[in-house]
């Protein structure tokens, strides 16, 4: 009996921690179950090649709104070349408005509803052992496909078939105490280069409208002393980085203290920690041991999605604002953990003005990322049952994106979408961070600031090509000409600036001054085999960087300055190099 697990990822580097979960708690049947992996850049075809190849006596997709259009053709495909395999679904694509789907794909034979490692278990078993395991004999005996699903309905968690095309649905599945799930990393060769996925807690406390987690309530929380055993398993494999998946991982703060409390007496100087917060829940003995924590050992992903208060109250969301605001504050000032912060367009109450607003507030707080997202109405959300009464259109196929809302047009989500893109390009990469410093002062709120450099691009047919890095800043200099061109000097020296922080360019950008201008200096101090670089300024950095308007720049100096980048000592957070400023003393160049 071989019975496929198929999981189809967003990126290579992601990895499916649902389908290894279900493997490894059906390890009683791991010599008939094999997982395979794809990702969304793989042609449908040459999956559908592939899984035929294993020739699978049973097919089990996990279905999320990032695949969910390649299992639709996948399943409609296999089953004309393989009509006698009966395919399986689960995931939350299809553990809500199950029978709409099983009417539209009326091959699949059924569907896991909700949690899955028992039901997966127990379907292991009615293949292997039981009448599953028969009609799969008589298939490969050449007496066709049978429909033999005597047992099925003893299954709790599935909605499936029955002889007649029926559609049978057993009784819910009861949740799993968290200490009987499996670890499934032994095998770490597995998840070489990937991200590794890790869930201490299930389920969520809070009621937001527009996510899944809410649904279940209550929430389970798998034993201290098995996390730590298993955290203790990454940190002395020294994996790059964990990301957990606990929905508000400092929910229970005995919970949350507890594992920092460990990662932080156990950090192996290397591997990286990643949780979803809800800062405004962060109290002070948290905030105290975030403090001592090495660079880089956690980072925290923060949702605030709206900062407009109608907004909040209408999705059922529990957040208090300014202590929010007060936390990530702090922990930036700590500068020693990396922040992502969400926010959401397309909200209930959330029109074009009030979320230009949650942009201004929330880009104000200064997070290493701020990631700009749109309303997915996902099936089975309060917001998706409610959708008429919010007017919300969103698009048919997945991730279901809003088009527009009561509050919301979608000429209005266009623009904010521009603000993503340009958001995602020249702040989120972390590339242009001197020069945005000083752009965001040209206006009240970086929000029309974005969007004006949205335009521009748009004006300029600049979205249908990709762009280089030196491309990037050249686009950047013929906007600045067009709407600051007084300062375009200093915009190429704080563009030259980002660009040798990042790296050591190995083609000069055409706006800075010819090296050979300060040849002598630059071979003192970056003498051969050393990874560094020296680069001439006529504006002080260091100044421009404590600058807060534009009156209070610096003006250009009579003489140059020179900044030493050293590419070996990097900031853990932005990995941006070391940058010391050189100046003259009695006639020579010092260290200051």
């Amino acid at each position: 009996m071989n019975i496929l697990l198929i999981a189809i990822n967003a990126k290579y580097i992601h990895s499916n921690l649902a389908v290894y979960s279900l493997k490894s708690y059906a390890d009683e049947y791991r010599e008939h179950v094999q997982l395979l992996e794809y990702t969304i850049n793989h042609r449908t075809d040459y999956i559908l090649q592939e899984i035929y190849k294993q020739q699978p006596d049973v097919l089990c997709f996990s279905c999320y709104i990032w695949n969910f259009r390649y299992v639709q053709e996948l399943v409609t495909e296999f089953h004309k070349i393989a009509p006698e395999v009966p395919i399986w679904a689960g995931g939350p694509e299809v553990s809500y408005e199950t029978e709409t789907f099983l009417a539209a794909y009326p091959m699949v034979r059924g569907v896991m509803t909700g949690e899955g490692e028992a039901t997966f278990l127990e379907l292991c078993r009615f293949y292997v052992e039981g009448a599953g395991g028969s009609a799969a004999a008589d298939i490969a005996a050449g007496s066709g496909r049978s429909d033999n699903t005597s047992g099925l309905e003893e299954i709790a968690g599935l909605v499936f078939r029955d002889r007649e095309g029926k559609l049978v649905r057993t009784p819910a599945r009861e949740p799993l105490p968290m200490d009987e799930l499996p670890f499934c990393y032994e095998n770490l060769e597995d998840f070489e280069n990937r991200i590794i996925y890790y869930e201490s807690s299930r389920g969520c406390p809070f009621s937001c409208s527009y996510c899944l987690s809410s649904i279940e309530k209550g929430l389970r929380l798998r034993s201290l002393d098995l996390v730590e055993k298993e955290l203790q398993f990454f940190l002395d494999h020294r994996v790059p980085q964990v990301k957990f998946v606990d929905r508000t991982f400092n929910c229970s703060h005995s919970h949350a203290l507890a594992v920092w409390r460990y990662l932080q007496a156990h950090d192996n100087g290397v591997t990286n920690f990643h949780f979803e917060i809800s800062a405004d829940l962060l109290t002070e003995e948290e905030l105290s041991l975030i403090a001592v924590m090495r660079p880089g050992l956690i980072q925290l992903e923060i949702g605030v999605q709206s900062a407009n208060g109608a907004t909040i109250r209408e999705i059922h969301r529990t957040m208090d604002l300014p202590r929010l605001k007060q936390a990530v504050s702090r922990v930036r000032s700590m500068g020693n953990v990396h922040q992502h912060l969400d926010l959401i367009a397309g909200l209930p109450e959330e029109d074009y003005g009030s979320f230009a607003e949650s942009f201004r507030q929330v880009y104000a707080l200064k997070p290493q990322q701020l990631q700009l997202g749109f309303l997915k109405v996902l099936k089975g959300s309060y917001l998706f049952e409610h959708r008429e009464e919010y007017g919300l259109a969103y698009r048919e196929f997945p991730p279901y994106e809003v088009l527009r809302t009561r509050w919301l047009s979608y000429g209005e989500i266009l623009k904010i979408k521009l603000v993503e893109e340009m958001l995602e390009v020249y702040y989120n990469s972390g590339q242009f961070g001197l020069t945005m410093k000083v752009l965001e002062l040209t206006e009240d709120n970086p929000f029309e600031l974005y969007l004006k450099m949205g335009e521009f691009y748009e004006r300029h047919g600049l979205f249908a090509m990709s762009h280089s890095r030196i491309r990037r800043c050249q686009i950047l200099l013929d906007y600045i000409e067009e709407q600051d061109p007084l300062h375009r000097d200093l915009y190429q020296e704080t563009l030259t600036f980002d660009l040798y922080c990042r790296e050591r360019m190995k083609s000069r950008p055409p706006w800075a001054p010819p090296l050979s201008e300060f040849k002598e200096m630059s071979r003192e101090y970056c003498p051969k085999g050393k990874n560094m670089h020296l680069e001439a300024f006529w504006y002080g950095m260091e100044k421009i960087l404590q600058a807060e308007t534009l009156e209070t720049y610096p003006a250009k100096a009579d003489t140059r300055q020179f900044i030493l980048f050293s590419y070996e000592e990097r900031d853990p957070l932005t990995g941006q190099a070391k940058a010391e400023c050189i100046r003259r003393d009695n006639g020579r160049i010092c260290g200051s």
